[in-house]
């Protein structure tokens, strides 16, 4: 439920969405034909609609008792990271292989173009810390669902954010 400027309450969407919306360009075929690529880069100019964005995950998240953000490369470092710092949370990188020194655990995947892996410090997640999983799109969800496998050998509870 919304108060829109007149004090009248509403129960519509968040007027935000749609800005946020906008601000995101469509490429077509991109990376291969038949793929209507969703830019977030075109977001991230639009200053207000970026901190609409990260406002809306952290007024959802804030009071959940979200101890960790995992952040899919890269994009998700963006996102990820701010909403960590909105909700209070510390922030772990989930990385392509050889992007983290130190030891790491590794989860691989597949991809609508390809195959791919992700890798994450160990000890960044302690077993039973409450998990959401920033990205910036779900095309076939092997990414999120590689996240939810690594963050899962470690048993612990992970959020998918819609």
């Amino acid at each position: 439920m919304f108060v829109l400027e007149n004090g009248v309450k509403n129960k519509g969407e968040d007027p935000r969405l749609q800005a946020i919306s906008q601000a995101i360009r469509v490429v077509p075929h991109f990376p291969k034909q038949g793929i209507m690529f969703q830019d977030i880069t075109t977001l991230l100019l639009d200053h207000n609609a970026f901190k609409d964005a990260v406002d809306i995950f952290v007024d959802r998240y804030r009071d959940m008792d979200i101890s960790v953000v995992a952040g899919v490369e890269a994009r998700g470092f963006i996102f990820g990271s701010s909403i960590a710092l909105g909700i209070g949370a510390k922030f772990a990188p989930l990385c392509k292989p050889g992007k983290l020194p130190g030891e790491v655990i590794s989860e691989k995947y597949v991809l609508e173009y390809g195959t791919d892996c992700l890798e994450m410090h160990v000890g960044a997640v302690q077993q039973n810390e409450r998990v959401i999983i920033i990205d910036d799109l779900v095309a076939t969800g092997g990414t999120m669902s590689a996240a939810i496998r690594l963050l899962g050998d470690l048993h612990m509870q992970a959020l998918l954010l819609r």
